[in-house]
């Protein structure tokens, strides 16, 4: 008996989703759990994963048509019942042989930032800033396995449609580096460095490529123009002496290593922003018609760029959390974030916004807010520099805070008392417990 596969609601508000990209195709075995298709919806791109496991019989929705939500968009049979034989199993390599890295490692750090990935071109043929993405992407489970067994997945050479890495290709790849003679040469890692966008090759006389917008484009243009048109956009720009996050974050590193969490500058961020919010409450407010809207919650988004897009998780009631807990939040709402696992409710609600495009090197900016907030803050990067301290010159770590905030509700006065708040707050002394 054949398994109906349905557009799932992505969230109570959602009534239909774009079906962005077969994962699978007619005829091809799947497991049960393996992403299977992919989707856009007004809310959230997520990958979806199989509810069984057997043989693609059928796809009823082509790529790129927009369904209401409990549609039927694909069957999948238990193989006896499709009629598959499953194909005889490709002579495995020689367990020593190397697998050849052709994309580059992606920064460790948690930032709001980040790029798609080189890959090689193939020998004939145009790549294409689609076909480029894919291979710079992997299923949530290839990421499991490579997690577990600490190898970078972007090493391992992809034999999936658009050079997906597959389970196969990552278990060969583990295999291959535990049994390679110890003498052998390890592949060469390059440092991470600000990714950029996916090469386009032009063919013969062509002269313009056209390429459609994803959905996602699309919803990020409608906003941003949406957010421009109704806030009056006002920027305001801080110097901040980093050097006692800097003590503090390095006393924690290890302590935080063990609990299994990297320990980026952006905790200390959120906890500034949330503390700033507390004291000036009206910077997490909202305007409704005439009315002034104040949040009881603090719900912090923090903007990931994706190789695809750009998308906002937000750490719900941030103020309720220690630096742990935000630490935490934050590296596993980007990581599903960049895997298309996260799910409505976790890309919305968020009463104030941070981007952090710092960290390749951008000294500051002026972002545009996100509706219906009233402000988003950019933290550039961090650097040392010559600065002026109690008459004396000495080298500090410094970084630039913008805010970008609304000047229907928020005057330029209260803008900075907020920020002086923040400033303050990352400034002082403090413990390390």
């Amino acid at each position: 008996m054949s398994v109906d596969v349905i557009m799932p609601q992505m969230g109570e508000s959602v009534a239909e989703g774009t079906l962005v990209k077969w994962l699978k195709q007619v005829g091809e075995k799947i497991e049960r759990d393996e992403p299977l298709f992919e989707i856009s919806t007004d809310k959230v791109d997520a990958e979806i994963p199989s509810p069984a496991e057997g043989i693609l019989l059928e796809i009823l929705v082509p790529e790129g048509e927009t369904v209401p939500i409990n549609t039927v968009v694909a069957r999948i049979a238990a193989e006896e019942e499709a009629g598959v034989k499953p194909a005889p199993a490709a002579p495995a390599a020689p367990e020593s042989e190397p697998v050849s890295a052709t994309a580059q490692t992606k920064p460790a750090d948690v930032t709001p930032v980040e790029g798609p990935k080189a890959a090689a071109a193939p020998a004939s043929g145009r790549v294409t800033p689609i076909e480029e993405k894919e291979r710079a992407r992997v299923s949530p489970l290839v990421r499991k396995i490579a997690e577990e067994h600490g190898v970078d997945p972007t090493l391992v050479r992809g034999t999936g449609t658009g050079g997906r890495v597959t389970k196969k290709d990552i278990l060969k790849y583990i295999v291959a580096k535990r049994t390679a003679p110890l003498t052998q040469a390890a592949p060469a890692v390059q440092a991470p460095s600000p990714p950029g966008p996916p090469p386009i090759t032009f063919a013969g006389d062509e002269r313009v490529i056209r390429e459609p917008m994803s959905i996602m484009r699309k919803k990020i243009a409608e906003h941003m123009v949406m957010s421009g048109r109704t806030s009056a956009h006002v920027c305001t720009v801080f110097e901040v002496d980093m050097s006692n996050v800097v003590k503090r974050r390095d006393a924690l590193k290890a302590e935080f290593e063990r609990e299994g969490v990297k320990l980026t500058y952006l905790p200390f961020i959120i906890q500034a922003v949330v503390r700033g919010l507390k004291e000036v409450p009206i910077m997490n407010a909202s305007i409704e018609g005439d009315s002034i809207l104040y949040k009881r919650d603090i719900n912090i988004g923090i903007a990931v760029a994706l190789d695809w897009g750009l998308i906002v998780p937000v750490i719900k009631h941030a103020d309720q959390m220690n630096l742990l807990g935000l630490a935490r939040a934050a590296v596993d709402l980007a990581d599903r974030a960049r895997t298309k696992r996260l799910s409505v409710e976790e890309v919305q609600d968020g009463t104030f916004t941070i981007t952090n495009p710092g960290v390749y090197g951008s000294l500051f900016g002026a972002p545009i807010i996100s509706q219906p907030q009233v402000g988003i803050m950019d933290v550039g990067a961090i650097t040392k520099r010559p600065v002026v301290v109690d008459d004396a010159i000495a080298i500090r770590p410094m970084v630039y805070i913008s805010l970008s905030f609304d000047h229907r509700l928020i005057d330029g006065a209260v803008a900075d008392q907020f920020m002086v708040v923040v400033k303050r707050d990352l400034q002082k002394p403090q413990k390390c417990d």
